[in-house]
């Protein structure tokens, strides 16, 4: 799985914006665009897929119902999915190994990942918390793609 996140990597870093898609309880899909990239899992150590998201947002309401999402990263006409069981880590988002202070460091790491930077962290914090944002980290169970 590895060899194929070094793809992800490689997209994302030409291109960090990717399709997210998750569930809803119809069943039918919700899509949306949004910035991603490739980190480290702050519990597992395992590479995962990352992206940030707001905090009263649908796609968020969504993923804490289904649990899992499809990231679609292209460049050109090469493209990757990674698909796999989300963790959610926020203020409404707790999770066990994890403290509230651990939260600002991750969002920077996801934001960095998809190829964000910033001249002041300590102004894009406070908007993280004043938005109520959420760290979003798919586990690759499986991706598909044709590069």
């Amino acid at each position: 799985m590895s060899a194929d996140l070094d793809l992800v990597r490689r997209l994302a870093a030409a291109a960090p914006l990717a399709v997210v898609a998750t569930a809803r309880p119809d069943g039918t899909v919700h899509a949306s665009l949004v910035s991603a990239g490739v980190l480290d899992d702050p519990l597992s150590a395992q590479p995962v897929v990352g992206m940030v998201v707001g905090g009263a947002t649908r796609k968020l309401e969504l993923l804490r119902t289904s649990r899992h999402a499809t990231a679609v990263f292209r460049n050109g006409w090469e493209w990757v999915s990674v698909e796999g069981p989300v963790r959610l880590v926020g203020p409404d988002d707790r999770v066990e190994g994890l403290d509230d202070a651990a939260l600002p460091g991750l969002l920077r790491r996801i934001f960095s990942a998809a190829g964000g930077t910033h001249d002041n962290w300590a102004e894009y914090d406070r908007v993280m918390v004043e938005q109520r944002r959420t760290a979003v980290l798919i586990e690759p169970a499986r991706l598909l793609g044709n590069g």
